[in-house]
Parts: C-alpha cells; structure tokens; sequence
C-alpha cells in the first residue's frame, strides 16, 4: 500500500515519516522452488554528508529510522501492481548485538570514506548489511541514500537465507 493511501504527503525529510514511526514496504519473490525470497534492497535515509561526517552512528538518522521502522513485507506478483498480499510486518531487532554493531561498522564506513575521500567515492560495494549507494537509477545521480541489503532485509523479516 502506497504511503499516500495513510495520508502522507511525499516528503524526503530525515526522520521518521510518521513522527514516531517509519514505514517500510519491501517486494517478496516467490522462487521457482516455492520459497519465499527478498526481491530488493531497502532504502533507509538520504545521505547528508555534512550531517554523516559529523554525527557518530548512536545520533545518526540512519539508527533513528531503523529504531522508528515498521517493514512491511508483500509479495510481488507484476508490474502492473493490481493487488498487493502483505506477507509479514516486523521491526528492527536492536537486541541482537551482532547486528547492530554490524550496522554501525557500515555506518562509520561511509562516515570514514566521506570524511577522509570525499563523497563522491561512496559506492554500493561497502558496507556488509547497509550500503550507500545512488538512489534512484544511478548513471549520473549525484545523490546518496543508506540501503539494507536484501540478506538485511530478510533477516529484519526472519526469511530463511535462499
């Protein structure tokens, strides 16, 4: 379900779209073999390189929208979008240590490389369960954005790893 569809306008502001939540809708895929398999990174929260450079992970937006996110997981059935069958809904989980200092190490990665190279030398390679990578279709954008990689988003879900 389109956020519009709660009444909310289209905005890009960095906190939590819904004051004290965030909502995330991710695609599911049915595989060949019936299983059930994340279809796409998550985006999380434009990057603002002065705010990142500046800002240690425990004040960052990135942490802030994921202690906010409500993901909401439907399963992808084409293009045309006709219907949409909500599959799961869950939260990030911040007790599981592993985890989160996982995310944090990304975070200060990207921190790291905009601090020490610059921006522009950020890349959807970094990062091991939260990238910054273009957002939107890339070829040029200049904007950054913070993703949960797809094995991210499938443990946010509790989906068995395909």
């Amino acid at each position: 379900m389109p956020k519009h569809c709660l009444g909310l306008p289209m905005n890009s502001a960095q906190a939590p779209n819904f004051g004290s939540w965030e909502l995330k809708i991710v695609p599911l895929k049915k595989l060949a073999s019936g299983k059930i398999a994340v279809k796409e990174t998550m985006a999380i929260t434009m990057i603002d390189p002065y705010n990142v450079a500046r800002t240690p992970f425990e004040q960052s937006h990135l942490l802030a929208k994921l202690k906010k996110a409500i993901v909401c997981a439907r399963l992808f059935e084409s293009q045309n979008e006709e219907r949409s069958i909500l599959v799961q809904i869950a939260t990030f989980d911040l007790n599981d240590k592993t985890v989160y200092e996982q995310v944090k190490k990304d975070y200060e990665e990207t921190r790291r490389c905009i601090l020490t190279k610059g921006f522009e030398h950020l890349t959807g390679a970094m990062g091991v369960l939260v990238q910054p990578r273009t957002k939107g279709a890339g070829h040029g954008s200049i904007s950054r954005a913070f993703y949960a990689r797809t094995q991210f988003v499938a443990k946010i879900l509790g989906i068995e790893k395909v």
